[in-house]
């Protein structure tokens, strides 16, 4: 079997942290899980049609550092990771266009929008949190049976973020009704992950799990992806 490539869409900058980590994180995961997985950073202008300029890669991970150059191109990549069951992760801004995404194609929310890119927009399903989780770390708290507890092997972990958007809660009940489940929150509740059954793989989570491969540590949400992308068909 030839080797999978993953595409990581985003735009990548030496001064995001984020983006040092994920390369790094994906070399541990390869090496705990002996799978011949690589790697491609693919900036988001240069996607114009997914199922064309990614055609040549088996997953995607869309990577922290909004906004995007080229939002179109990272929510095309998603929905065609979706869509054509790629295993897709998405970390930070990555799980904030998975789920405006999920809320313009499938939920039924056509004029979803993201309120650092449009804080007029009509359908705000990605707001400003409350407070702001840039640099922060915190508890992290996942459901039972889900694709992130196993990931993690428990019901919870610690994990640290960058970001000041979120989920709008108002539109929680819409975005499940259309089957997407919400599966990973914070000690007061609010949406920190959520995933796509029946999908073979399908996550998002607002933290950066790829911090951990800067200590030295395999990050158990990665390691879980490559370990999808070395099974998937």
């Amino acid at each position: 079997m030839s080797r999978r490539t993953i595409a990581l869409v985003g735009d990548y900058s030496e001064g995001v942290t984020a983006h040092r980590a994920i390369p790094r994180a994906l070399e541990l995961a390869r090496s705990a899980s002996g799978a011949d997985i690589g790697w491609e950073w693919v900036a988001t202008k240069a996607i114009a049609a997914a199922s064309r300029d990614l055609a040549a890669h088996s997953a995607v991970w869309v990577v922290p550092a909004s906004p995007y150059g080229n939002a179109d191109g990272a929510l095309d990549a998603i929905r065609w990771a979706r869509e054509a069951g790629r295993p897709f992760l998405g970390t930070c801004g990555g799980f904030q266009h998975a789920i405006l995404e999920f809320a313009r194609n499938v939920a039924g929310v056509a004029d979803a929008d993201h309120a650092e890119t449009n804080p007029g927009g009509q359908s705000l399903v990605v707001t400003r949190l409350s407070c702001s989780l840039v640099e922060a770390t915190g508890p992290v708290h996942f459901a039972k049976g889900s694709l992130l507890g196993a990931a993690y092997g428990g019901a919870g972990a610690s994990e640290g973020y960058r970001c000041n958007y979120g989920i709008n809660p108002a539109f929680k009940a819409a975005l499940e009704s259309a089957g997407l489940r919400f599966t990973a929150w914070d000690d007061s509740g609010e949406i920190r992950g959520a995933e796509l059954p029946p999908h073979p793989f399908f996550a998002g989570v607002l933290f950066q799990p790829e911090r951990a491969a800067l200590r030295g540590e395999v990050p158990p949400l990665v390691l879980a992806f490559v370990k999808a992308i070395s099974k998937a068909v």
